[in-house]
């Protein structure tokens, strides 16, 4: 039996195979029942050089419908920003794509700053007291958000309050189910919280309530009371977070939330068929030793000079075992890069401008789409960037038919499990009046 894909001769295999005791590599391969074992070549497509392949994966690649070939108005968690060329510039620095886990500060130092930067940032921006050094995505975030609020206070059962991207609260069931923690959901028919039910709800057994702000729909509400509900049972109050909303709505730890968590794509990481993306993780002082993952400091050495370290980090879990804090990943160094990048490029205005731009998109197309017979906005309440439509004919339909015609025309709510159903419409500051109007009068040969 030969094996042209190892750099191998034959007599380099039989000396292999000598040293370990057998005589053919079908004697090694015994142990795998017969009815397994392949016995004719694998249907492979013929073998191609090297300028072959890349036309190939060229080709395949240009089958892809993505922002960068269609005009985008999906959202759910995932947003057609615009990345300034100084972010892709920046992270591809060999220095800081090839960096590792700064475990040895003396020389991780810049590695050690941008972490720290982030931080300070993610703070200044959700009003909380620390920050991680961010973790892959806002799901496992919040299921880490859901592990601190019950080592915090030794409960297991958290309620989610309002609709949450069903995505999230679907990671954050999985991975508590094996720690014993319970994730209920008490939603109202709008999609916001239910707040007689939820007082009702919360008792001395509750961890947290988790809300997001905006919810899943886009939709802005006042959820500070389900903080005070929280707190007066002594739960924890956690909020998920759009962080480009920050630039116009208040932040969460000036309504008293004690744990922020939310996806960071949006700042300064391109689509890209569903990732990387990262994890936003940021709470009150209290919580710190709680907290997953690594945390940077500013520090002095022995003669005076500013340096960084890291003051938590993972290594714990190999002392503590399983009273260790730390998830199993290594945080999204090149992601949160990206985005403490592109925070310092865009700035305190800018991003207050670019939240602005998207309200003001948001709500000019959702007036136009609510003119459309047969077009509803069911919701009814204020937004952000995102907003739900009742269709004439089915979502799917229109997205389909979208993709024909250069539109990436939003979500079908039913596709992630959201309770109300129709097409989540999103805008960022890239779409032009020209391509919303445009937009309109496709989504117009449905109306009736």
């Amino acid at each position: 039996m030969s094996h042209p894909f190892l750099p191998l001769t034959d007599e380099d295999r039989q000396q292999m195979l000598r040293h370990i005791g057998v005589e053919s590599i079908e004697e090694l391969l015994e142990a795998i029942p017969e009815q397994l074992r392949l016995r004719e070549p694998l249907p492979l497509p013929p073998q191609l050089s090297e300028a072959e392949t890349y036309e190939l994966l060229r080709e395949l690649a240009a089958r892809n419908a993505g922002a960068h070939t269609h005009i985008c108005f999906m959202g759910a968690g995932a947003y057609d920003h615009y990345v300034p060329a100084v972010v892709k510039a920046l992270i591809s620095r060999g220095e800081f794509q090839t960096a590792y886990t700064p475990y040895q500060a003396e020389v991780a130092q810049g590695t050690l700053q941008s972490i720290y930067e982030f931080q300070s940032m993610l703070c200044e921006l959700t009003g909380m007291d620390v920050a991680n050094a961010s973790l892959y995505d806002a799901g496992g975030a919040l299921a880490e958000a859901c592990f601190l609020a019950s080592a915090a206070t030794g409960r297991k059962r958290i309620i989610v309050a309002g609709e949450v991207h069903p995505h999230y609260r679907r990671v954050a069931q999985t991975v508590c189910a094996g720690r014993g923690i319970s994730i209920e959901s008490l939603i109202a028919e709008d999609g916001t919280i239910p707040y007689e039910e939820l007082e009702a709800q919360v008792r001395e057994d509750t961890a947290a309530v988790v809300v997001q702000q905006p919810n899943f729909y886009g939709t802005v509400d006042d959820v500070a009371p389900a903080g005070e509900l929280a707190h007066r049972v002594g739960a924890l109050f956690v909020v998920v977070v759009d962080p480009i909303s920050l630039g116009l709505l208040q932040p969460p730890g000036a309504y008293g939330a004690d744990v922020v968590v939310g996806e960071g794509q949006p700042l300064g990481i391109p689509l890209s068929l569903g990732g990387p993306y990262l994890g936003l993780f940021a709470a009150r002082r209290q919580w710190i030793r709680l907290m997953p993952g690594r945390i940077a400091g500013a520090t002095e050495d022995a003669e005076g000079r500013r340096g960084f370290v890291l003051v938590l980090q993972t290594r714990e879990q190999q002392i503590k075992r399983e009273r260790a804090t730390s998830n199993i990943c290594t945080n999204q160094g090149l992601m949160m890069l990206a985005a403490t990048i592109y925070l310092a490029w865009v700035g305190k205005q800018g991003i207050g401008e670019l939240a602005r731009q998207c309200l003001q998109r948001a709500h000019y197309l959702a007036e136009r789409i609510a003119e459309l017979p047969g077009y509803e906005l069911p919701i009814g309440k204020p937004f952000f960037r995102e907003f739900l439509v009742r269709t004439p004919v089915e979502p799917e339909e229109i997205v389909r038919r979208g993709i024909e015609h250069g539109f990436l025309a939003g979500v079908p709510t039913r596709r992630v499990g959201a309770r109300l159903q129709g097409l989540l419409i999103a805008l960022t500051e890239r779409r032009t009046r020209e391509q919303m109007d445009a937009f309109v009068e496709f989504l117009a040969r449905w109306a009736r």
